[in-house]
């Protein structure tokens, strides 16, 4: 049998890279899916990819800093299909710049996108997935910068290590209503995804999903080159490496994991 067949997730991001990979193994699973993305043409894509494989999805347009549409997102699901059972928190974006060079807003926006917006996805999934009875998974997107420091991301850093102690205290308040919503976070090493062709030439360096690893005056950088250096396999990841790891956290077959980190990254952490 699909692992997750019967199930209904919503994953942010979803318009490309490992939002795209996670939406698109989640359907083949059986999960019925709703992309959502600021990236409107990204994400009717990745809704258009699942459809012509047979799955099961939807797509909205969102913002993932406005709790209105986290609540409008989370009622049409409910509306579709009646429930909720696994949310992806996987939207994110990555400012490569020294502290004392950054702007505020850029600080604020990081903030924002990355750690507001996984707190605005908990907090209006929950209540949705409760009304199923049966529990059900939530998977926060943090980074092995969320792991260790980084010269250069110490705004993503910040965000990332916020996603993973946010994603422990929220496991640990739904182990306490005995709820039966698991809460894990995924931490993803060098990725092979678009965003290494959004890093500027120089300038102010923004760069979205994924681990962001930017180097300001650099040109575009390979993913395979950064991976060489620094993660014992030599390579990059694909986004499919990604969306394995969480698929299995939407599955039973992680019934007894929660408040987790799972790191897949090429051994750049060990």
């Amino acid at each position: 049998m699909k692992r997750l067949e019967g199930r209904v997730a919503i994953v942010s991001g979803g318009g490309s890279g490992i939002g795209r990979a996670t939406a698109v193994a989640l359907a083949r699973e059986g999960a019925a899916v709703m992309v959502t993305d600021i990236d409107v043409a990204g994400g009717e894509e990745t809704h258009g990819l699942i459809q012509a494989a047979g799955g099961h999805a939807g797509f909205r347009e969102q913002d993932v800093v406005s709790e209105d549409r986290w609540i409008e997102v989370v009622a049409d699901v409910m509306d579709a299909h009646g429930r909720l059972d696994i949310l992806v928190n996987n939207a994110g974006i990555g400012t490569g710049m020294l502290v004392t060079d950054m702007p505020l807003d850029f600080w604020n926006r990081q903030l924002a996108i990355n750690l507001t917006g996984v707190f605005l996805g908990c907090k209006h999934a929950i209540p949705a997935i409760r009304k199923g009875g049966r529990g059900g998974a939530i998977i926060n997107i943090s980074s092995v910068a969320g792991l260790e420091g980084a010269a250069g991301l110490a705004g993503y850093c910040a965000t990332k290590g916020g996603v993973r102690l946010f994603t422990k205290a929220l496991a640990k308040e739904c182990a306490m209503a005995r709820d039966g919503i698991r809460v894990n976070s995924v931490h993803p090493g060098i990725i092979d995804t678009p965003i290494w062709t959004k890093i500027d030439q120089g300038g102010l360096q923004q760069i979205s999903e994924g681990v962001g690893v930017a180097q300001p005056g650099a040109n575009a950088l390979s993913p395979d080159l950064i991976a060489a250096t620094g993660a014992p396999l030599g390579y990059a990841g694909q986004p499919e490496d990604i969306a394995e790891g969480i698929v299995f956290l939407a599955s039973d077959a992680s019934r007894y994991m929660t408040g987790s980190e799972l790191v897949i990254d090429g051994g750049w952490t060990a």
